[in-house]
């Protein structure tokens, strides 16, 4: 059984600092017209401004407690970031307490940290007053939660967890499409991870070099004894020493292990800080070097990447995800309404070593074609696809810059926009305006769209929807919009859970082009 209380843990002297694309909250009463980036204070201004909303008007406004007071708040809901939403217990004032480790129902004792605005506050956890139904600490496992900056949802039933990362999902496209509700189809339920502890595949633990290495053009002293190691103290800059970590795989945790004894040996070589690598070869063995290979086994098929590089970091829902991916890759038909043509090619946005282009090519009678802009992702999928026999005329792999992909497949007649089907998987921050302007003047018959994260999904599937980016910020030379280009309706939506525990959620969207010359596009709302 995991602990309780969190004892209310001191900050560190530097604090938590601005975060990167903070806004100024009392001056964002409207939504931005311009690129939205689905940050972590985008994501809970919204939670919190729907919160107020559907709060009941106080007669006054107390003042706020003092920095560093303590008092008990009570929870009324958890945002999409993870965090709890919470109001002073016993006080009439409107002003939301941002709380981790908290659940619906939830009475917590807080100490008051820093005001954002005159709507909410952020607060550190100390313990729990009165527990919530929803919450049975029975269910922590590890000895850090509360403390250490990575889970968020241990207390919490996993079937909980999983609707509440629905309701991420559905807040995402609520806040970021600029869609009417009637164009989001209804979202399915998340696809649970089969393991919710010892799944990731990956970890890198840290730790800070010794006092003034950070300083330039001087000589670095080198540590005098092994550093704490471990994950960031929620809240701070400050790295907790952690000696295990039960969401890792077996050989993660031994590797862990390991590298911990290697540091009390080594310590004196180092000079600064430095990020430790942890990765799961699927032969149970812990690679720590970023150069040295992992192989992952996906089904029957195979993969060998560089320890280092980006790969799924929870094998045990892999299998789940890529066979989702394969079932809806291609439109369904029936004998009175066979699409035609048929398409027959597919083209992998974003393909990194390989992962959708091996895993679905078999389905299509004509090219699957993976893009990266690294070359050396590009390298390893060719050896993926050779690995797994799949032959170079039908598998192959372009690298080159996403944005400038459909420049070269526009008037291909090997790649018929009604033909092929395009899988998007882009980084955190989602594609960029001239990107989805360039699709769109492609105009593929289908579209896949996967996501680390569902704020800029929904942000690029309402342009999507629309036909148009209007409501992007670009410098692209059409005038923000695709001029003669396809727009496109959604088939289906729903979340995978590849992180349990945390607030994470990886949205899957499937789209078909409007070939409806009398369908008009949906206007985006007013500013």
């Amino acid at each position: 059984m995991g602990p309780k209380h969190a004892g209310g843990a001191k900050r560190a002297h530097q604090g938590r600092g601005k975060p990167e694309g903070e806004r100024n909250f009392k001056k964002a009463r409207k939504r931005e017209r311009d690129m939205q980036n689905g940050s972590h204070e985008e994501v809970l201004r919204f939670d919190v401004e729907a919160l107020l909303n559907a709060t009941a008007e106080s007669a006054e406004q107390p003042p706020l407690p003092v920095k560093e007071s303590q008092i008990d708040v009570e929870v009324l809901e958890v945002s999409s970031t993870g965090d709890g939403l919470a109001v002073h217990k016993g006080s009439n004032s409107k002003h939301i307490y941002i709380v981790p480790f908290t659940v619906p129902g939830d009475v917590v004792k807080v100490k008051v940290w820093r005001q954002v605005n005159d709507e909410m506050t952020e607060a550190d956890f100390i313990s729990v007053v009165e527990p919530s139904p929803l919450r049975d600490d029975g269910r922590i496992k590890c000895g850090y939660f509360s403390k250490c900056s990575g889970c968020q949802f241990q207390m919490l039933d996993y079937e909980e967890q999983l609707k509440h990362k629905k309701r991420i999902v559905e807040r995402a496209f609520k806040n970021f499409s600029q869609l009417p509700p009637e164009l989001v189809p209804t979202i399915g339920d998340t696809i649970g991870s089969p393991l919710q502890y010892g799944y990731r595949t990956k970890l890198t633990p840290h730790f800070e070099g010794p006092a003034g290495s950070y300083k330039k053009h001087v000589q670095r002293p080198a540590l005098e004894h092994r550093p704490d190691i471990g994950f960031m103290l929620k809240g701070t800059r400050k790295t907790m020493d952690i000696e295990d970590c039960p969401i890792g795989t077996d050989a993660v945790r031994r590797g862990m292990k390991s590298e911990r004894e290697r540091m009390e040996r080594e310590f004196g070589k180092y000079t600064r800080g430095a990020t430790i690598l942890l990765r799961e070869s699927t032969q149970r063995t812990c690679v720590t070097d970023n150069k040295g290979n992992s192989t992952e086994y996906i089904d029957d098929f195979i993969f060998h990447n560089p320890a280092g590089s980006f790969f799924q970091n929870n094998n045990s829902i892999l299998p789940k995800f890529t066979d989702y991916i394969r079932q809806h890759i291609l439109p369904p038909s029936t004998a009175a309404d066979e699409p035609s043509p048929k398409i027959k090619n597919l083209i992998d946005a974003y393909s990194g070593s390989g992962l959708f282009t091996i895993t679905l090519s078999s389905l299509f009678s004509g090219h699957a074609t993976g893009i990266d802009i690294a070359e050396g992702s590009i390298a390893c999928a060719r050896r993926n696809a050779a690995a797994n026999g799949r032959p170079e005329s039908q598998t192959n792999f372009i690298a080159a810059d996403a944005a400038e992909l459909f420049k070269s497949v526009v008037g291909n007649d090997q790649y018929s926009a009604d033909e092929t089907v395009v899988v998007l998987d882009p980084p955190r921050k989602g594609c960029d305006a001239s990107f989805l302007s360039q699709l769109m003047r492609y105009g593929p018959r289908r579209i896949v769209y996967v996501s680390c994260n569902v704020h800029t999904q929904a942000r690029d599937i309402g342009c999507l929807v629309r036909g148009s980016t209007s409501t992007m910020e670009t410098g692209d030379s059409d005038g923000k919009s695709a001029a003669g280009g396809s727009r496109y309706e959604m088939e289906s939506l729903r979340g995978f859970d590849f992180f349990p525990q945390s607030a994470h959620v990886e949205g899957v969207a499937v789209l078909n082009r409007v070939d409806s010359d009398a369908a008009a596009a949906p206007a985006a709302p007013p500013s």
